[in-house]
């Protein structure tokens, strides 16, 4: 991208915006913006994510307004600072895709594209369940979905109270993890796909 045309007595500008004149900061967002929102739409391909992400980038340079005078050229300082909040936008996009992206996307996907949030993660802890040693995955199953007692579930199990509690924490341990890990993978995948297609 070429750099954008730089403003008459740009630094003069610049010096009155790092002193609080917002007439000075109307000028050089008016001046900017437009050219500013075509850079960011070619990364992320998306009107209203470029209007956002200007307007971000337009309010963090008045919050940071004194640092102006510090910038030798502001046209390459605005061209590298907006690259950077495009993309931290598209990250964060994609973690809010997790809730939402087609599935296709997701290795291994073995549920509908139309399947809940809440339904996801039931499945994901049936999955976690199944992948248990035997005996860890029936002292689960006999406390936490039978709301058994520890001492019933060791009687009927034929094994101590003390081991009931520890197969339950490994159990517990397990199944968190596998979640932790699927949803990452999850992400990655997602992320992945943003970046191959929109950087």
């Amino acid at each position: 991208m070429p750099y954008l045309t730089a403003l008459k007595q740009e630094s003069e500008i610049l010096l009155q915006v790092s002193q609080g004149s917002e007439r000075a900061f109307a000028m050089l967002f008016h001046h900017y913006h437009q050219r500013l929102g075509v850079h960011i739409y070619r990364i992320t391909k998306s009107e209203e994510l470029a209007e956002e992400v200007v307007q971000d980038v337009f309010m963090k340079i008045w919050l940071n307004r004194e640092l102006l005078t510090d910038i030798d050229n502001f046209p390459v300082y605005l061209y590298v600072i907006s690259k950077n909040a495009a993309l931290n936008c598209l990250k964060k996009v994609a973690r809010e895709k997790v809730r939402t992206v087609d599935l296709d996307l997701i290795p291994d996907a073995a549920y509908a594209p139309e399947t809940s949030d809440e339904d996801y993660r039931y499945l994901l802890i049936d999955e976690a369940i199944d992948r248990l040693p035997s005996q860890q995955r029936q002292v689960y199953l006999l406390s936490r979905h039978e709301r058994l007692p520890y001492s019933e579930v060791a009687a009927r199990m034929s094994i101590s109270k003390e081991t009931v509690k520890k197969y339950l924490q490994i159990a517990t341990e397990s199944i968190s993890s596998y979640i932790r890990n699927r949803l990452l993978v999850s992400t990655l995948a997602i992320m992945d796909f943003f970046f191959q297609n929109y950087s």
